[in-house]
């Protein structure tokens, strides 16, 4: 076995029993590039990015994520339609064959850091048949130093094999592609997939389950940034399209992280060493720090180019609306390295509100926070489907359920823990609707947002006077600088009581009927957190 680049001296892939034709070790990023553009898995952009496209997944397949139950994970993890449990016994059926089918091909080793807290980070090996793939895993993970891989001994490792498909009948799985999750054996197979995410998710997955269970530390799906002066921290939750990355991407401020964090009793940390952004409709003038990013040692998934050029047309979904960019996260302009803050005093969860009805910012209680954070809802509008004009509602708990192998009041719990200790504030943001739902009234103003969590931030939204929502129950502040006040009060926008509180209603009801399948581990005061009917106007 020809073995080429950094290899460690500590350990090598004969302790998994693979025997390889080549194991390229720890490439730089110039060679991977070079390797992807031969064997024809990508093409270089007039930024010099590296575009690739992802095959018949662009995007994670959560009905094929699964986790073996074994004395670690059977009393532990939530099993349900997300944590779908897997043999043991066909787990090594399925890795002994994956082994078998790598015996002539040539692999790319890449080892690397989850988590840039030294006390709880894991050390990873990943093993790819992609040079791309193996470029992601350079940009998304953490890079040790030269010195460092010499020695690198893994504990954990990702076999990640697209050209493998599994046979269902005989291997257990839902249909051919596959990502399963073994935590006693530390390991990650994927195969029949060549959505990169996969790999990215599932030591995320991993680490929610071994910090919180094993290490009393809180993982966290947000963003984090800082303040460049003060140094504080805040944390931004939210589902896709309600703007995290956008509103953490802030020119005033240091990026900590986009999208994965630990919180130990001193510090929130970055699991990350990139970042892995949306880049629909993306342009420089709404997404400078991101545009820029996307230079030479970036990737691109599943865009296309505009005709007879090299530019990408951010706007040409013909592949998939999840079309992304992978980069270190150094280049973002006012990244902080390492990727890590002190506590936060301000927690944003974001929303996109299609019914109109949550204020735009509202501050929570405890209980009120725990409920929310539970509930992780926004809504999707599908404004491009012709005859669909009302809103999709999403619940997904802890802002991040396909990622939690626990029961997510155990994450809940832990950050009401972390509010008492540390005295944070929760603000509730809803970057959606405003005058009325989707279709009639219109999307509150970035330029509005962004001036509240500034408030929110410097303090000054917290002298404002605040009123309580009659179904939400959350403080509204009746004043915020640089937002008109009317803003601040979604039923005054509406101009139309009825109307509006059978909507709040509504959505009241929605959140109430999500909430059953937690209530009988819910305590008291996140029962209190949930929303009343006003039954002034059912």
């Amino acid at each position: 076995m020809e073995e080429l680049g950094l290899k460690s001296t500590k350990n090598d892939l004969s302790s998994l029993g693979l025997k390889v034709k080549t194991a390229k070790w720890n490439l730089r990023p110039a060679a991977l590039i070079e390797e992807a553009i031969k064997s024809g898995e990508g093409v270089l952009t007039d930024t010099g990015a590296l575009m690739c496209d992802t095959g018949k997944f662009t995007g994670r397949s959560p009905k094929d994520r699964f986790i073996v139950e074994d004395d670690k994970t059977k009393d532990a993890v939530w099993w349900g339609n997300i944590n779908i449990p897997f043999t043991p016994e066909k787990f090594d059926q399925l890795q002994e064959k994956m082994t078998k089918f790598l015996e002539d091909k040539e692999v790319y080793v890449r080892d690397a850091y989850a988590g840039t807290d030294k006390t709880h980070r894991i050390r990873v090996r990943v093993i790819n048949t992609m040079a791309w793939h193996n470029l992601f895993v350079h940009n998304m993970f953490l890079r040790p130093e030269t010195y460092k891989l010499e020695g690198f001994e893994p504990n954990f490792t990702v076999l990640c094999v697209p050209e493998f498909m599994a046979d269902p009948e005989v291997d257990g799985t839902r249909q051919s592609n596959f990502a399963i999750l073994n935590m006693t054996k530390r390991m990650i197979l994927i195969g029949g997939t060549a959505y990169s995410g996969e790999m990215k998710k599932g030591i995320f997955s991993a680490l929610n389950f071994i910090l919180p269970h094993e290490e009393n530390v809180l993982s966290m799906h947000c963003s984090a940034n800082m303040g460049v002066k003060k140094q504080d921290t805040a944390i931004f939750f939210g589902l896709s399209g309600t703007g995290k990355t956008t509103l953490s991407a802030d020119p005033d401020r240091l990026l900590i992280g986009d999208d994965e964090h630990g919180w130990t009793t001193n510090t929130v940390f970055n699991f990350e060493g990139g970042c892995y952004a949306k880049v629909i409709d993306l342009s420089e003038e709404k997404e400078p720090d991101i545009f820029r990013a996307i230079e030479y040692g970036a990737i691109l998934e599943n865009t296309r180019f505009h005709e007879n050029n090299r530019d990408v047309d951010y706007e040409n979904c013909s592949v998939t609306e999840n079309t992304r960019a992978s980069y270190p996260i150094h280049h973002i302009r006012n990244a902080v390295e390492p990727s890590i803050g002190g506590i936060p005093k301000n927690i944003f969860f974001l929303t996109c509100d299609a019914y109109g009805v949550i204020p735009p910012i509202q501050r929570l209680s405890k209980g009120q926070a725990m409920y929310h954070f539970i509930s992780g809802y926004t809504s999707k509008v599908a404004g491009t489907e012709a005859g669909v004009t009302e809103p999709q509602l999403v619940f997904s708990s802890c802002f991040g359920a396909p990622f939690l192998p626990l029961h997510p009041t155990v994450y809940a719990e832990m950050l009401g823990a972390k509010m008492d200790e540390n005295e944070v504030t929760v603000w509730l943001v809803n970057t959606g609707w405003t005058g009325g739902p989707y279709g009639v009234g219109e999307r509150i103003s970035l330029k509005y947002t962004r001036a509240m969590i500034t408030a929110a931030l410097n303090g000054s939204l917290a002298n404002a006077g605040f009123r309580s929502h009659s179904i939400f129950g959350a403080e509204m502040p009746t004043s915020c600088p640089g937002v008109p006040g009317e803003i601040l009060s979604p039923r005054e926008t509406w101009k139309d009581d009825v109307g509006f509180y059978k909507k709040a209603n509504e959505l009241a009801n929605k959140f109430n009927e999500n909430f059953t399948k937690f209530e009988e581990f819910a305590n008291e005061e996140i029962m209190e957190g949930a929303p009343k009917e006003n039954r002034n106007y059912v």
